[in-house]
């Protein structure tokens, strides 16, 4: 493959839209951790798809919302970073005719630095055409000057192709970022540690998920390939940690056979994974316990 040009493309929306889903979909294998619950994504991730002569480089970035910790202010300050020096930006929304505060504060950085976008409206396969028109005319007043507008399905994989010939116009020459065979830019570690996490979000309820952070502590290669891995799960309470482990130790066990399965496929190799589950009060509100957590201002 000759790459010779380059886009950087950011992933912008309001949580739960599908950011993660689209990412993944267009680098075609799982890089992103996904969930139905809100603030999934907590720091930028860079996906990484080589398309003909293009690399394109997509900055998955969490869902704009209220901060109410430190953790959401970083958050918060990595989307607005995030829409600054970069080729394009993707505005992705649900199929709905109304435009929310989220995506109103995303028009107005986008409009400030003067970036070309492109309207992303995903889960069509949940909605009408005739609902769709709707959805593309309420945006279109919001703002006249989007690049193009690409109607999708992460799901499916519908229109992506079409979305991917948008972000083409986008692309200027120069050499590629990455090497061909690197679908992201984070440390493995970093892949287990988040893929533990998305199985904390599927498996737990209100705000218990959200409280957790994960720390890899042990990773290595045996001479047969065998990966050894050490995770240590923080959550805020007591409590927490009690409904983490649950009874017998069964909800922990559930929790590490999906999250083995997963990094199995992503490493494509056997693991032996370790979990533990420790108490770390507010560490959200910690501005050592963030960074520690790899959640870096």
């Amino acid at each position: 493959m000759n790459i010779t040009k380059t886009a950087m493309v950011t992933v912008c929306g309001r949580p739960n839209v599908g950011k993660s889903s689209l990412t993944n979909a267009l680098v075609g294998e799982k890089i992103a951790i996904v969930s139905n619950k809100p603030q999934t994504t907590r720091n930028r991730i860079y996906g990484v798809v080589n398309r003909d002569d293009t690399q394109y480089v997509l900055l998955d970035t969490p869902g704009l919302h209220k901060a109410r910790t430190r953790l959401g202010d970083y958050m918060v300050k990595v989307v607005n970073a995030s829409l600054a020096e970069v080729d394009c930006a993707l505005l992705l929304v649900e199929p709905i005719a109304h435009v929310g505060i989220p995506e109103e504060t995303l028009i107005a950085r986008i409009r400030e630095e003067k970036i070309p976008a492109i309207l992303c409206v995903n889960k069509i396969d949940t909605v009408k055409k005739e609902d769709l028109l709707a959805v593309i005319a309420a945006y279109s007043q919001a703002y006249p000057d989007f690049a193009a507008i690409v109607p999708i399905s992460a799901r499916t994989g519908d229109g992506l192709d079409d979305l991917v010939a948008e972000m083409h116009r986008f692309a200027a020459p120069g050499p590629q970022l990455f090497p061909e065979d690197m679908t992201t830019d984070q440390p493995e570690r970093q892949v287990v540690a988040e893929l533990v996490r998305e199985k904390l979000l599927l498996c737990l309820d209100k705000e218990i998920p959200h409280g957790t952070a994960v720390e890899v502590t042990k990773f290595s290669e045996r001479d047969n390939e065998i990966i050894d891995v050490d995770v240590t799960i923080y959550c805020e309470k007591a409590s927490h940690k009690g409904i983490i482990i649950g009874k017998q130790g069964a909800m922990l066990k559930k929790i590490s056979t999906l999250a083995r399965q997963d990094i199995e496929k992503f490493m494509g190799t056997k693991v032996y994974l370790e979990t533990w589950v420790k108490v770390k009060e507010n560490w959200r509100d910690n501005p050592a316990s963030i960074r520690n957590f790899g959640y870096e201002e």
